[in-house]
């Protein structure tokens, strides 16, 4: 079994990298780390996530056979606030819940309509310490 960090990062096709980008570090306090004529990475500062946003024209903002990406909440009191920042940063609240007492979910589009889940779970025996 080969050692890894999890999944970590996620490529998205996008029309205006900085645009795209901009959501992200808006509601997420994302951070280039690298950027080019072509594409942007980012990255949650203290995470080992990734988020590359690749210009391109035509299939942006299809989730194809990927129906979302999600980010999970350290608090789930932040599921309101997740929710006004996501409209603040100029995407849409497609669905918000809980799926069980104390795990609150929003579902939002992003400024290009990709699907993005916001979820707060309650901890696991995998998780790490």
């Amino acid at each position: 079994m080969l050692r890894t960090f999890g999944l970590t990062h996620l490529a998205l096709r996008v029309p205006n990298v900085e645009r795209s980008f901009g959501f992200y570090e808006s509601v997420f306090g994302m951070v280039a780390v690298y950027r080019s004529e072509e594409f942007v990475q980012a990255q949650t500062p203290g995470a080992r996530d990734v988020l590359v946003f690749e210009r391109a024209e035509g299939q942006t903002g299809r989730t194809g056979s990927v129906a979302h990406f999600g980010f999970r909440l350290t608090d789930p009191g932040d599921i309101d606030a997740a929710a006004k920042a996501v409209t603040a940063a100029g995407g849409s609240i497609e669905e918000q819940g809980e799926f069980c007492p104390g795990e609150p979910y929003l579902f939002a589009r992003d400024r290009d309509g990709y699907l993005v889940e916001i979820w707060y779970e309650l901890p696991t025996p995998v998780d790490p310490a």
